[in-house]
């Protein structure tokens, strides 16, 4: 089965392999092989190690429904992470999160991943409405949830709760 890659115009986005996600954050030079790209020192960030257990377990085609990696075209190398808590849930909602090493910051990589990834999921089968959270003092988050289209919907325990539903605009 071929891997899944989506290509947008600096970065290469792809589903973490179980196998790397398992490797990680000891064995980063298998975890480097298994991905095919290079292992930036600030990644994975403290934010990903919790979810790495779960993508480790997770079926192969389940894999696309976790954390993927933004690659840099340019450097081979991971730039940050973007994906999803879990498949569609029985509302057809999934939720999405984010994050850039701090080097790579300021260059619009969230933004440009985003689009990519929102793009191919409103395609899956049941997917209906992408949602996400952000810390209220998370500017940059905020502006790139704006850029790419979520609307606020609430906010509670510090966090800002955002809404994806073009269908709806």
């Amino acid at each position: 089965m071929a891997r899944l890659r989506l290509s947008t115009e600096r970065l290469e986005l792809r589903p973490l392999p179980a196998g790397a996600a398992a490797a990680l954050p000891d064995d980063r030079d298998a975890a480097a092989r298994i991905l095919g790209a290079t292992l930036a020192p600030s990644w994975p960030q403290d934010d990903l190690l919790d979810v790495l257990p779960s993508q480790a377990a997770a079926e192969p085609d389940l894999e696309r429904f976790g954390v993927w990696v933004m690659i840099e075209r340019r450097t081979n190398a991971v730039a940050g992470d973007i994906g999803f808590i879990g498949p569609p849930g029985d509302d057809g909602s999934v939720e999405v999160g984010y994050s850039v090493i701090p080097d790579r910051r300021s260059r619009g990589y969230a933004t440009e991943a985003a689009r990519a990834i929102l793009d191919w999921v409103l395609r899956q089968p049941g997917v209906r409405t992408v949602v996400a959270r952000c810390d209220e003092g998370n500017v940059p988050s905020i502006r790139t949830l704006e850029r790419v289209g979520f609307a606020r919907v609430g906010e509670a325990d510090g966090q800002i709760r955002w809404r994806y539903a073009p269908g709806e605009r």
